[in-house]
């Protein structure tokens, strides 16, 4: 059976593929879940638009951080957060969660998907984030500090 997927699946594919999966696996699980769509033709349809919509929200983000960058490269971004007495935080700061307080603490609006972290911070102290978009890069000092 066909379906396109609405969200990533892990070891399936990513959002708005059309792949060819199981009956079973299709209307037991994806389809239940909010993960997948059957593939008729108007859902097809639906896909394409929404496909290139998707797609010129991030260009037109991605134009804008081009704009932004030089702003944002060396800028110093600090975050409190709840931690242990040996400084890991109970809550691991996210891309979402970093690019909401730098756009609170400069105005800029960044799409969190241009951070380029391996994994969450969780540590106290001061972290580099590089920013990557439109062929170009900044980085940004991150300082998370003891919440009181």
């Amino acid at each position: 059976m066909k379906v396109i997927l609405i969200k990533d699946v892990p070891k399936l594919g990513s959002r708005y593929e059309v792949k060819d999966v199981s009956s079973g696996h299709a209307t037991n699980l994806l389809i239940p879940q909010g993960l997948a769509l059957a593939a008729t033709p108007d859902a097809l349809k639906r896909l394409e638009t929404q496909r290139k919509q998707a797609e010129a929200e991030r260009k037109i983000h991605e134009d804008l951080l081009v704009k932004n960058i030089k702003d944002l490269d060396g800028k110093t971004i600090t975050i409190s957060g709840i931690a242990n007495d040996k400084g890991h935080l109970f809550a691991g700061l996210h891309r979402e969660a970093i690019a909401a307080e730098v756009q609170k603490q400069t105005e800029l609006q960044i799409d969190p998907s241009f951070l380029d972290m391996e994994h969450p911070l969780k540590e106290l102290g001061e972290h580099t984030v590089e920013v990557k978009g439109g062929g170009k890069s900044a980085k940004l000092k991150i300082v998370i500090e003891k919440a009181e």
